[in-house]
């Protein structure tokens, strides 16, 4: 049972992968699709949110939507726009986003190694999230979200990857926002083993993102695997389409806090409270945290830096997490914010926003006051789901986003 294999991809056709790549399915609103795939029948957000193409207001988890996913994924195979490689190959995948690159690997990666824990996960699932990817999977029969996970440090790897991008791709696009996409193929017999084995020899690999595609998958493989009384492990259905960057190389943004009120505090309350666990010193301009237990707090049009009192911050690999300390010491006890998932006095803003945001939505007067946070690191994340624990919600915010189209696993 290996940790990763090669598979035969589903991806664009010769030069159409600039009318094809599409965000993940999961960063874009319903009317947000539609207006991005307007004019473009080849954009793969027909497929992975066909509700585009049925009237507005559709129930988005209704029947037809996921028929109309299948149905668009056959007509761009019969007009050739989506070919399948023959035999199967391991992907290289650069993003290049402004001055960042990053250079991964697409695989199949194992379902049982993933059920083991040697794929390891730091987030809870929401069941309905996961029904939803298990429905679109089987109208599908394809895994057309990547997994992205990351592995650790190993140079063999990381040069193999570099070798084959001297090559020529066999995709290449820009997207609208700028970042480029670029697939090469691996298909060499003896480079094919040779990165099987690497991989074998690593003790775990780690989702950054993509924890409900993983859940799913899993639960598919488990079902067909109960209705295959002919069940050999080599079926493509145990395994599951990702995409594995070298840990050093992924970027972890903040994810900040804004909060509607101050649970009834004055200004002066709310600082006053705050001083028990942080020391608060009033700033002229932004906080932008550069340290592990420092905050931003925009309030009223100031800014405040705020640093956690040393002898509060634990060994815990989860509660010593920046955001972890913001909800135990501030959050919970001075705003009144326990359950981040349900509260709906708190909202998240991804760092990539900048901190003119959270300044906006204070001075709107939408929000009361907003975090900044430091940015969870894969150090942070690596511990968490080393000691088999969860990080709280909204932890981690990467950035550049997987791009949907450029390659799809296909099960039988």
């Amino acid at each position: 049972m290996h940790l990763i294999q090669p598979f035969a991809g589903l991806r664009p056709a010769a030069d159409c992968a600039p009318e094809i790549v599409a965000p993940p399915y999961d960063v874009l609103s319903s009317d947000e699709a539609r207006a991005r795939a307007d004019g473009k029948p080849w954009s793969f957000l027909h497929i992975s949110k066909p509700e585009i193409d049925l009237p507005e207001g559709t129930d988005v988890y209704s029947a037809p939507v996921y028929a109309k996913a299948a149905e668009n994924l056959q007509r761009m195979v019969d007009a050739g726009v989506l070919v399948r490689d023959d035999a199967p190959c391991y992907y290289v995948y650069r993003i290049v986003m402004g001055k960042h690159t990053q250079t991964g690997l697409v695989a199949a990666a194992s379902v049982a190694n993933y059920d083991k824990n040697r794929i390891r996960r730091h987030e809870l699932t929401r069941p309905d999230k996961e029904d939803d990817r298990v429905r679109q999977i089987e109208a599908l029969n394809a895994q057309t979200g990547p997994v992205l996970l990351a592995y650790p440090k190993a140079p063999a790897v990381d040069a193999i990857l570099k070798a084959a991008t001297s090559g020529a791709p066999i995709a290449d696009a820009t997207a609208d926002d700028g970042i480029q996409h670029t697939v090469w193929a691996i298909r060499d017999a003896a480079t094919l083993a040779e990165l099987t084995a690497a991989f074998d020899a690593m003790h775990a690999l780690y989702i950054a993102d993509g924890h409900h595609r993983s859940a799913a998958a899993s639960r598919v493989c488990a079902a067909r695997k109960a209705a295959n009384p002919n069940h050999s492990g080599n079926e493509s259905y145990n395994n599951f389409l990702s995409v594995i960057f070298p840990d050093h190389e992924l970027a972890i943004f903040d994810y900040n806090r804004v909060v509607v009120d101050l649970n009834g505090l004055s200004q002066a309350q709310l600082i006053e409270k705050i001083g028990s666990a942080f020391t608060v010193e009033a700033v002229a301009g932004q906080v932008k945290p550069a340290r592990h237990g420092e905050v931003g707090m925009y309030l009223k049009g100031q800014w405040y830096r705020l640093v956690i009192k040393p002898e509060l911050v634990p060994q815990d690999p989860v509660a010593r997490l920046d955001v972890s300390l913001l909800s135990d010491h501030l959050l919970g006890p001075v705003l009144g914010i326990a359950d981040l998932r349900r509260d709906k006095r708190i909202d998240f803003v991804g760092g990539i926003r900048g901190l003119a945001e959270l300044e906006k939505r204070v001075n709107s007067g939408e929000m009361a006051v907003a975090f900044a946070m430091f940015a969870t690191t894969m150090a942070d994340l690596i511990a968490v789901a080393d000691a088999d624990q969860i990080m709280p919600p909204k932890s981690t915010w990467f950035e550049p986003k997987l791009a949907d189209g450029l390659l799809s696993h296909v099960l039988g």
